[in-house]
């Protein structure tokens, strides 16, 4: 099977993508006092952070299903893993230089990093997807609660640690911009995969059809979503900061 593009999928990834620069416009405004939100307790913005994040993995799941069933290589993948994760050490620089005292250490390309491996040995594992995505999600809300009281909250100081608070499984969020752990992100990623299998069986055509203009448009921007993440702040940055200036 050749590694056929689906303007579908690239479509829904364009979207997060947008989406995302909409956020962080925002978030760049209110960073410079342009606008006061607060990104960080306020449901407006926090959920809109979780849905992002989880469109993103849920095409990047999606994807993963789909190469395997191609027969992506071994070295095809890793060529673009090696992408993913280069682009995570620049992210990691970059906020180190701009946020010195909450650098992104484990953001979403850092987690991606992570979770492509897994999910490229696990992604023919057909249904058994649903569930262990579903298990990888509950164990956040399960190891935050035992790690509060009981037997369990004498690790909560380790878990919380940088060493080890990028599995999830925390009682206390770091200080960082991005954190996105392996655990509950990796159940996301999970079903995106169970979902591109389903997909791929059951509904190929809707992964083939033929897309309106707007949503080709979206789709060429998904194609070019590595890319698109790592400038568009800087780009942002830049025009927000010169607005900052001139006002």
């Amino acid at each position: 099977m050749t590694n056929q593009r689906f303007d579908t999928l690239d479509a829904l990834r364009g979207l997060a993508m947008v989406w995302m620069a909409v956020y962080h416009f925002v978030f760049d405004l209110n960073y410079f006092k342009l606008v006061t939100q607060d990104f960080y307790r306020d449901p407006f913005w926090t959920w809109q952070r979780t849905l992002i994040v989880s469109l993103f993995l849920l095409c990047a799941g999606m994807g993963q299903a789909i190469a395997t069933a191609q027969g992506q290589s071994w070295r095809r993948f890793w060529r673009r893993w090696a992408q993913v994760a280069i682009c995570a050490l620049l992210v990691t620089a970059g906020s180190w230089l701009m946020f010195p005292n909450s650098f992104i250490y484990f953001g979403v390309l850092h987690g991606l990093a992570l979770m492509l491996i897994v999910v490229r040995l696990t992604a023919h594992w057909g249904r058994w997807l649903w569930l262990l995505g579903a298990l990888a999600i509950a164990s956040k809300f399960i190891a935050e609660s035992l790690l509060q009281t009981g037997p369990f909250a004498p690790w909560a100081d380790l878990l919380n640690s940088m060493r080890w608070n990028w599995l999830g499984w925390i009682s206390q969020n770091p200080v960082t911009q991005d954190y996105v752990p392996l655990f509950p992100w990796l159940g996301v990623m999970w079903w995106g995969a169970a979902a591109g299998a389903w997909v791929l069986q059951q509904r190929p055509r809707w992964l083939a059809q033929t897309l309106p203009a707007p949503a080709q448009a979206m789709a060429w921007l998904g194609r070019w979503s590595l890319s698109y993440y790592l400038l568009h702040q800087p780009v942002l940055i830049a025009l927000v900061s010169g607005m900052s200036w001139l006002l």
